[in-house]
């Protein structure tokens, strides 16, 4: 029951996410997916406290029931919306290749993903041992959470204000690096003040790098299989949280809390690097092919409303 649960909610999640891009241009779609990503950011900086507020000062079934109705009422809102689900350009790019190996093809972006969930996942289930071994009260882990949901959201915000240099690929692996880095920090520093900043420092940077894994999915699969490709980008992403979870609960057995948080550093590293290179056999291919057949073009990430520029310059 709980996987089938998972499977409708990526797909949920999937469908949500093209009806979005397709109500907005092109050239603002990074802002979109910007926008989303301060809004979930929102919701899981704030939920945790409302949840406890609610169950423990009203009654234990009253956050399942608000959460019920907030979902009826979105579906409700869903109504309301404009029917585009781009149904020409899915006829159009889909062509006779099957489903499955335009996702199949996308497994980079999928892979880089998971790798960005790893850390996030992480951080998070290993805050409360990591608190202890440093001599800091476990009660500051919600506090230091929230703050990190937080920058999350204001770093989606910095996102979506300009085009941003390099390509996708690039900036995907600029910003785990640096999320990895103040990760790793966090399991360094002695300091409470140091471990909340260098939290916060890295949700910032992690909003940033799964907006750049949905522009990059965005480019990876036509648009008819968008839906679907976000769908399985999410399974990945969950997978690799829930992958976290068993590595930190069987390492913190076995080493301190910062080991175990290292350790997932480096394999969050590992699955960047896996991913990247992924992504450029993928376009050494794709250039071959249309070498051969002519020269097929790809969609490309818009500059932001307000500004000018290319999100596609090189480095």
């Amino acid at each position: 029951m709980r996987l089938r649960g998972r499977v409708r909610a990526g797909a949920v999640t999937g469908g949500l996410r093209t009806l979005l891009t397709s109500l907005v241009p092109e050239r603002a779609v990074a802002q979109a997916l910007s926008t989303e990503s301060m809004l979930m950011s929102g919701v899981w900086a704030v939920s945790p406290v409302a949840v406890a507020g609610l169950a423990l000062g009203v009654a234990p079934r009253t956050p399942l029931l608000l959460a019920a109705a907030l979902m009826a009422s979105s579906v409700a809102g869903l109504w309301l919306l404009p029917a585009r689900w781009d149904e020409e350009k899915h006829a159009a790019d889909s062509g006779a290749t099957p489903a499955f190996r335009l996702l199949i093809r996308a497994w980079p972006v999928y892979v880089t993903g998971a790798a960005s969930l790893t850390l996030l996942g992480l951080a998070e289930l290993t805050l409360p041992a990591l608190l202890e071994q440093r001599g800091i009260g476990v009660g500051w882990t919600g506090p230091m959470l929230a703050g990190m949901a937080v920058a999350a959201g204001l770093g989606a915000f910095l996102y979506g204000l300009r085009a941003w240099p390099g390509r996708l690929r690039t900036r995907s692996v600029v910003l785990m690096g640096g999320m990895s880095a103040f990760v790793a920090l966090a399991a360094l520093i002695p300091g409470a003040a140091g471990i909340a900043v260098a939290l916060a420092l890295a949700g910032m940077l992690q909003s940033g790098a799964l907006i750049t894994r949905n522009l990059s999915l965005r480019e990876a699969v036509p648009p008819g299989a968008a839906a679907a490709g976000y769908s399985v980008m999410y399974a990945a992403a969950g997978a690799g949280y829930a992958a976290t979870g068993s590595l930190a609960g069987g390492l913190l057995q076995v080493v301190a809390p910062s080991t175990a948080v290292l350790a997932g550093v480096a394999l969050g590293l590992l699955l960047t690097a896996l991913g990247w290179w992924g992504e450029v056999r993928g376009e050494a291919r794709a250039g071959v092919s249309r070498t051969a057949g002519g020269g097929l073009g790809t969609r490309a990430e818009g500059a932001p409303v307000a500004g000018g520029g290319d999100a596609q310059r090189r480095l």
